[in-house]
């Protein structure tokens, strides 16, 4: 069971790590190598935006995994 809990908290900090990228568009984050497909196919707006989308999606899933798991 602590798994879940691991893998919850991953979800979280993840999506929120995303989500505040995208709100305050930190220079770090989209000059890394990692994300330097996503800015040069969508630009920087785009990028932010969908970076932003799935920061969103990564908290929904978590909030949605801790509601799933706290059934049982």
């Amino acid at each position: 069971m602590r798994l879940h809990y691991i893998l919850q908290t991953l979800f979280l900090l993840t999506g929120l790590t995303a989500l505040l990228a995208a709100i305050f568009n930190w220079k770090w984050f989209f000059e890394s190598e990692n994300a330097a497909p996503v800015v040069k196919f969508f630009g920087r707006k785009g990028s932010r935006y969908f970076y932003g989308v799935i920061g969103a999606l990564l908290i929904a899933a978590a909030i949605c995994f801790f509601y799933k798991i706290s059934k049982y």
